[in-house]
């Protein structure tokens, strides 16, 4: 318990040091250089460091970093053969309604922390317009595709919600289609024929640049060259995989007669392999990327349910990009902590050094202070309270300095800076941390002076 004699000459000591501070304000400015340059440099190489760590991830979430994918499966090989039941005879195949846009919202209902969901369908088709007759992909989405993979608009807006939900005859286009199609005039308004159906143009995306090379080689589509027109337009204008027609029914009698009198004819192979899922592709966009693998294994059980046990689809988890991302995060965070680490080890080896000086150049005074009765603890008490209050206040100029850098180098440099709360008391933090470990081994050099000859030292 700290008695009321021990706080007074805790006290004393205190105004000690800041009477030694304020006469010696060169010298402690002097000393405080070296927190006040490292605090500085931490700040502002945080805030760029967070600001370029940001850029980075935000570029890597932009491949798909944060998405689940959920692909369909065309061709299905499930089968279970009962020997005793029923000889060689296979049993019937399970039936599945593919993935569809029930589907979806199932998942939209049933699963939280999703941030966007898009459903596509791709078509291969022929686009003509001025004599001019071009092979190309429909793709039918909605709104939420163009912000999951970044896609901006050059001219013209999205989908509205009349659009969307009756399935009007509009569409955006590619750069590509643009250039091919609309050369020297705006496309906008105006009508293009995509397959049997004439669409008019309300948008025209910015130029997605793909080299050549990647997309020979490396299979990327070129999407500079897809139409887009909203998912209900598609359904309704093209194709809906998911309603059943006079010839899928006269397929599946045919085959079944087919079974019965133990022959398969070829109608049954183009029976199993006709694409049936009204969905081509299902992107789920996450919040939070630590919550990707639980989150794919509730899609899994509930797509499970909803396909009747039947596995006709596969669930694509980014793992490389999230590796990735894992280790850009790990790298920033060493690199970061390195350069703070050694701007404040720098700092705090100069506060130790200049104490040190400082006892040479004071031993008269720690003389007289110990021969008139003053103990070592109070000798190492008002060092330690003079590097505090210089680490102190070096720390304060240099959060108000490094702050200052971060924006300057901002506004300049044109790159980004995230200055964060936790980096200023921390930085903070450890610097007053900093003026006490290294006050330490002056003050007590300052106390282990001998009175005598202390008196004596010129």
């Amino acid at each position: 318990m700290l008695t009321k004699e021990y706080l007074q000459r805790l006290l004393v000591n205190l105004y000690i040091a800041i009477d030694a501070v304020s006469a010696n304000r060169i010298r402690s400015l002097l000393t405080a250089l070296g927190i006040i340059f490292g605090v500085a440099a931490v700040i502002a190489m945080l805030a760029i460091g967070n600001g370029a760590q940001q850029e980075i991830l935000n570029q890597i979430k932009l491949v798909g970093v944060n998405n689940i994918v959920i692909k369909p499966i065309v061709e299905q090989k499930e089968e279970k053969i009962n020997e005793e039941l029923s000889g060689n005879k296979k049993e019937k195949k399970k039936f599945s309604p593919g993935l569809t846009v029930r589907d979806m919202h199932g998942i939209e209902e049933a699963v939280p922390g999703i941030n966007r969901i898009s459903p596509e369908i791709i078509l291969e088709t022929n686009i003509i317009r001025n004599g001019i007759r071009r092979s190309a992909k429909l793709v039918g989405v909605e709104p939420a595709y163009f912000e999951i993979y970044d896609f901006q608009l050059a001219e013209g807006k999205l989908f509205n919600a009349d659009q969307r939900k009756y399935g009007l005859p509009v569409c955006i286009i590619g750069s590509g289609i643009k250039s091919k199609f609309f050369p020297t005039e705006s496309p906008i308004g105006k009508n293009i024929k995509v397959g049997p159906h004439w669409l008019t143009v309300i948008g025209v995306l910015r130029e997605r640049l793909v080299s050549q090379t990647s997309i020979s080689k490396l299979g990327i589509r070129d999407f500079n060259m897809d139409v887009y027109s909203p998912l209900q337009s598609v359904l309704i204008r093209y194709e809906n995989r998911d309603l059943i027609t006079a010839e899928e029914l006269r397929l599946a009698a045919m085959q079944s007669r087919g079974m019965v009198f133990g022959n398969a004819p070829a109608t049954q192979d183009k029976a199993d392999k006709k694409n049936y899922h009204q969905l081509d592709r299902l992107v789920i966009q996450m919040k939070e990327t630590k919550k990707m693998q639980a989150t794919a294994e509730v899609i899994t059980r509930l797509l499970e349910r909803k396909h009747y046990g039947m596995i006709d689809y596969e669930i694509e988890i980014p793992e490389l990009l999230l590796k990735q991302q894992q280790r850009t995060n790990d790298i920033f965070n060493y690199v970061l902590g390195a350069i703070a680490g050694i701007s404040l080890l720098v700092g705090g080896i100069g506060i130790m050094n200049i104490m040190l000086a400082s006892v040479l150049e004071r031993i008269k005074e720690i003389g007289l202070r110990l021969s008139i009765g003053a103990k070592k603890s109070d000798v190492v008490q008002q060092f330690l309270f003079e590097a505090i209050m210089i680490s102190g206040t070096g720390g304060m100029i240099g959060v108000v300095l490094g702050i200052s850098l971060a924006y300057v180098v901002s506004s300049l440099a044109n790159i980004p800076t995230i200055i964060s709360f936790t980096s200023i008391i921390l930085s903070f933090g450890v610097a007053a941390t900093v003026g006490l470990i290294f006050g330490i081994a002056p003050a007590r050099k300052a106390a282990q002076q001998d009175p005598i000859a202390s008196l004596r030292y010129e």
